[in-house]
């Protein structure tokens, strides 16, 4: 069975925060970021260090992407499905000064929220031609 991207209201929510999360402005600001990570949320970095909600709250403002100076995460082909109620499923690429990557992040909202959260997130680089072979 094959999920097919959906254009829905729980999706324009997820790829709402998504984008908020990448705004400088929001990576700077702990209680902004706050409101858009899921207590439980949990992240797989492209170097396979495991992030908890707490450790990338911390971190978020010093990560790349995160100053308002600096070079801006430059998102495309941002499409979503929902998987259940409640549980949205986004994809979508990303340049970081001139560094791809492939994006994965799963987006709940609990019974009796009305609020979208990220709870999972996974960010795997692409290499540049010549950088190695893509294999599955």
């Amino acid at each position: 069975m094959s999920q097919k991207p959906q254009n829905s209201t729980e999706v324009s929510a997820a790829i709402d925060g998504e984008l908020r999360l990448l705004d400088p402005a929001v990576r700077l600001s702990r209680s902004a970021a706050e409101t858009l990570l899921d207590p439980e949320f949990v992240e797989v970095g492209a170097s396979g260090k495991r992030w908890t909600y707490e450790e990338m709250l911390a971190a978020l403002p010093d990560l790349e992407g995160g100053g308002a100076d600096g070079p801006r995460i430059e998102p495309s082909e941002m499409t979503g499905v929902v998987l259940a109620p409640g549980l949205v499923h986004l994809t979508y690429e990303t340049v970081l000064d001139g560094r791809r990557a492939r994006r994965s992040s799963l987006w709940r909202r609990r019974d009796g929220e009305s609020s979208w959260r990220m709870y999972y997130h996974q960010g795997t680089p692409v290499p540049g031609v010549g950088e190695g072979v893509e294999r599955s």
